[in-house]
């Protein structure tokens, strides 16, 4: 169990540029973005024990957070072959 928030940038320490691009020029990017940071808080807020949860909603939310990291990976692929 961590109690450290993994932003985008943390988790993508090599793109921080292509992170700043994406956010600034593809809606798309910002969306997946801003519920990245949503449920990234909530699991933090479950771990912490600020917040209460079940068990299967902190697995839910974790394969939600995952699912985002790898939709975010893709775009930083996609930028970096154009």
């Amino acid at each position: 169990m961590s109690h450290v928030l993994h932003d985008l940038h943390a988790e993508f320490p090599n793109d921080n540029d292509i992170l700043h691009a994406l956010k600034l020029s593809d809606g798309h990017f910002r969306t997946v973005s801003d519920r990245y940071h949503d449920v990234n808080k909530e699991i933090h807020r479950i771990e912490a024990e600020v917040e209460p949860a079940s068990d299967d909603r902190n697995e839910e939310l974790k394969k939600q957070r995952l699912s985002l990291l790898d939709e975010v990976a893709t775009m930083i692929s996609k930028a970096k072959a154009v």
